[in-house]
């Protein structure tokens, strides 16, 4: 059994996985301004997610297939999103959860992170995508956001992130540079009405 949470507040530690994280206007990192984050890991002992509102410059999927040794094969060449400032040079895929990674020991397997999208960090995603065998649905992202122990919940509390509705339409559907309004959008919020500041009681 779980232990209970330490918050009674939804946004506690158990419950964000699967959340999209909306920069809230005046975000204090100002690396994160109008982020969108896919939030996959959340629990005690910290956070991870991949960032999918900022597409690379430069880098598209086919040169980054080929310095892996990957035959492209039937993969689009699309863009590469900025998945985070850490670990820049370590791929990521968010990808719909029909498809799983294979068992075998020496890959990681799939992380189901939601109803909505699971997330690979294995090189078996990528040949299979190349092969046209992959998932239906994907992102390739490199580098990821990570917070320590209780750091998000922090800084949610100070007005830094918004947690929305995991959907896929906004993973999946929407072009990286709409994400963030649309994401608000489809919370019933317009954005242009948020405040960049944080009342005081």
């Amino acid at each position: 059994m779980s232990p209970a949470p330490t918050t009674p507040e939804p946004t506690g530690a158990s419950y964000l996985a699967g959340r999209l994280l909306l920069a809230m206007p005046g975000m204090p990192d100002p690396r994160f301004a109008g982020a969108v984050v896919a939030l996959c890991i959340h629990d005690a002992n910290g956070a991870l997610g991949i960032g999918i509102d900022t597409l690379l410059d430069g880098i598209t999927l086919h040169p980054l297939l080929e310095d892996l040794g990957i035959d492209p094969g039937v993969a689009p060449d699309c863009g590469v999103l900025m998945g985070g400032p850490v670990e820049s040079g370590r791929g990521f895929v968010l990808h719909s959860p029909e498809w799983v990674s294979p068992t075998d020991p020496d890959e990681a397997a799939s992380l189901a992170v939601c109803d909505q999208w699971s997330l690979s960090a294995s090189r078996d995603v990528l040949v299979a995508i190349a092969e046209g065998r992959g998932p239906a649905q994907w992102l390739v992202a490199l580098g990821y956001a990570g917070w320590g122990a209780g750091q998000l919940d922090g800084e949610m509390r100070h007005h830094g992130w918004y947690a929305a509705q995991g959907r896929g339409r906004i993973l999946f559907d929407t072009p990286a540079a709409e994400r963030w309004n649309k994401a608000w959008k489809a919370e019933g919020i317009d954005p242009a009405l948020l405040a960049n500041v944080t009342g005081r009681a």
